[in-house]
């Protein structure tokens, strides 16, 4: 059930739970992942033992400690620090799709559909294939904000043709630069004469969340905490530009400028990402959609709601990706492209009719 809003179709809300309840729900929701993923393993853990070890991190007096110190360092050496990198992954994936379905005004708009995560991975390989290390630890994030930030403003330019933007022109476009840019990584990692890099190179491009540890949480996440906080204090002219860019603009809003920020705000948290997991797929375009029909479009409130939804999904993904043929491990990438697939196919039919 949809209506269509100055080119943008949105879903209709339903009538149902208020907004508190169901913010209180996705925080359960969230809370629940957090919990069997960090419990769920190789050497399975009982939930109340993994609390009882993360609250008396938080002060030794909240709990007794009667584990072992493997269990303990199983669960805040190990497991912890990949569940908080997947939540954050999964929750700036997802405001970002909703951020570039407003500005683009289209609800297929995808981090990884548009070419904006194979424009962050064609940086991020040429780091790892030529060593370099201009900017230190940095050189990696920096180097793949270039790549994505380049590869949407091409995209949003080839698909943009006498001041409108459809569509399937937006789509074949950003399918095409993913191609190109994925054609480029490849042959830099093909043409590569130090086997250690082309095999690092190698297994960043399939992407996954093994070996996380603390040392490369904390960039992501501050990235997606900031970026989320500051697209949640532009949710009014998101809003706006789902009106169209002629009423937003007699609304008071600078459309070029305001868009031409949130293009960078947004290619840095896809760079930041996409640096520390390799491309992961569909997380942007399934997470808006279905925090549309539960609580409507609104920013203000749809934004918090699809970060909460977008962590619990790719922290589910990827307990999914070590554990279906454990020992052996699936890229997360796989498991949300098997997810996303199939619902990008039914929003292109639904769109169609």
């Amino acid at each position: 059930m949809s209506e269509p809003t100055a080119g943008v179709v949105l879903p209709v809300r339903r009538p149902g739970p208020p907004y508190p309840v169901v913010i209180g729900l996705l925080v359960l929701l969230l809370g629940g992942a957090v919990t069997v993923a960090v419990a769920a393993g190789s050497v399975a853990l009982p939930v109340g033992q993994v609390w009882g070890i993360l609250l008396h991190h938080l002060h030794p007096a909240l709990a007794e400690p009667t584990w072992t110190p493997v269990r303990e360092t199983i669960v805040m050496d190990v497991r912890l620090p990949r569940v908080v990198l997947a939540g954050a992954i999964g929750a700036g994936l997802s405001v970002c799709g909703m951020a570039l379905q407003a500005l683009v005004r289209n609800p297929l708009a995808d981090p990884m559909l548009l070419g904006v995560s194979s424009g962050a991975g064609v940086g991020a390989v040429t780091v790892v294939v030529f060593g370099l290390s201009v900017f230190g630890a940095f050189s990696l994030p920096i180097a793949a904000f270039l790549g994505a930030l380049a590869a949407l403003v091409a995209v949003y330019f080839l698909a943009r043709s006498g001041g409108r933007m459809t569509t399937v022109r937006l789509v074949l476009a950003g399918v095409a630069m993913a191609e190109v840019l994925s054609a480029v990584a490849s042959f830099l990692v093909v043409t590569s004469n130090d086997p250690h890099k082309t095999q690092a190179a190698v297994r960043w491009m399939l992407g996954g969340l093994a070996g996380t540890t603390w040392t490369v949480v904390w960039i992501p996440v501050v990235a997606v905490l900031a970026g989320t906080v500051a697209l949640v204090g532009v949710s009014r002219p998101l809003n706006l530009l789902l009106a169209g860019e002629e009423a937003a603009a007699s609304l008071g809003l600078d459309v070029h400028r305001f868009r031409a920020a949130l293009f960078v705000l947004v290619a840095m948290m896809i760079g930041t990402i996409v640096a520390v997991s390799g491309a992961i797929g569909f997380v942007g375009l399934i997470m808006p959609h279905v925090v549309r029909l539960l609580i409507g479009a609104d920013h203000r409130r749809a934004l918090p709601a699809t970060a909460l939804l977008g962590a619990a999904f790719l922290i589910v993904a990827d307990l999914t990706a070590r554990t279906l043929i454990a020992p052996e491990e699936i890229p997360v990438g796989i498991i949300t492209a098997l997810v996303g697939g199939p619902f990008f196919l039914w929003l292109m039919r639904r769109r169609s009719k």
